[in-house]
């Protein structure tokens, strides 16, 4: 019962997120499933690919009634995605553990040193540091 209850707290979560940052699933779900839910890395970007579905369709509808949506890009996005999906997923399977979880984490390092790294020039033309 407690899994069941931590998959629902993870899913609601990482909705939430998806929808206000417009954030992926692997980087939201995946994490949550192997360190509190104990599940393998594999199973977690697997169990990921599949909530992202209903959770980028949401938040999709969503964004479109604010008119934040742009169709043509979105699509092109998405369906390229599908056959690098289907590679990363063939990948994966033939990946160790481990390698597969050091791989997820140097990605997720790079994400938010890329963050920081443009927040900061902006954070100090806020303020007037500009030299």
């Amino acid at each position: 019962m407690g899994a069941e209850l931590g998959v629902v707290a993870v899913g609601f979560l990482a909705g939430v997120i998806a929808g206000m940052l417009g954030v992926g699933g692997g980087a939201l779900f995946a994490p949550p499933l192997v360190l509190f839910l104990g599940e393998s890395q594999l199973h977690a970007e697997a169990s990921s690919l599949l909530a992202i579905v209903p959770t980028a369709l949401a938040g999709a509808w969503s964004q479109q009634r604010y008119g934040n949506l742009r169709l043509r890009d979105g699509m092109l996005v998405g369906a390229l995605g599908v056959g690098g999906g289907l590679a990363g997923v063939a990948l994966a399977n033939t990946l160790p553990e481990r390698v597969l979880r050091l791989t997820f984490a140097a990605f997720i390092l790079v994400v938010a040193f890329q963050l920081v790294r443009r927040e900061l020039p902006q954070r100090r033309e806020e303020r007037g540091d500009v030299t």
